[in-house]
């Protein structure tokens, strides 16, 4: 028996994400700590933490940094049956800690990435949606591209 809770399905753009360590600049970094997010990845990580049996829909390049994005939502227990893999890009974004009175930043490089270029006749949507209980979509994802948001509008149909 599956002690997992419904299924749940999420889309959106998982991100390289970059930080200065020690609260340093980017201006001034002479390197980078990498690590993975994105609002709807972090979301379905979470509720796969919870327990919940959890997808995320995404497009990645196929290579090393695709990978990698791939493995991290594996780790927590995502699974990325519904990943596409295509295009050369992956978006990336640029943490800055906040430190004192000093406020945090970000930097988002995200413009043709893999996600904008993701089309419907790549996703199975009776596949991806067959006993679903919950979707999570934000306003992020509909407005990276008129591809992402055309794709979004046929998975809420």
């Amino acid at each position: 028996m599956n002690s997992r809770k419904d299924k749940v399905v999420a889309m959106g753009e998982i991100m390289l994400r970059l930080t200065p360590p020690d609260y340093t600049r980017i201006d001034q970094a002479g390197s980078f700590l990498a690590n993975y997010g994105g609002g709807e990845a972090n979301v379905i990580v979470s509720l796969s933490h919870l327990g919940h049996n959890t997808y995320f829909v995404s497009k990645l390049p196929p290579n090393q940094l695709g990978d990698g994005a791939i493995d991290h939502l594996r780790s927590h227990g995502v699974k990325t049956d519904y990943v596409v893999r295509g295009s050369s890009n992956m978006g990336i974004y640029f943490l800055e800690s906040g430190f004192g009175g000093r406020p945090g930043r970000v930097i988002y490089n995200r413009k043709h990435s893999a996600i904008t270029r993701i089309n419907e006749a790549e996703l199975d949507f009776d596949e991806i949606f067959h006993d679903a209980s919950w979707f999570h979509l934000s306003g992020i994802t509909l407005a990276l591209s008129w591809r992402t948001r055309s794709v979004a509008v046929t998975a809420l149909k």
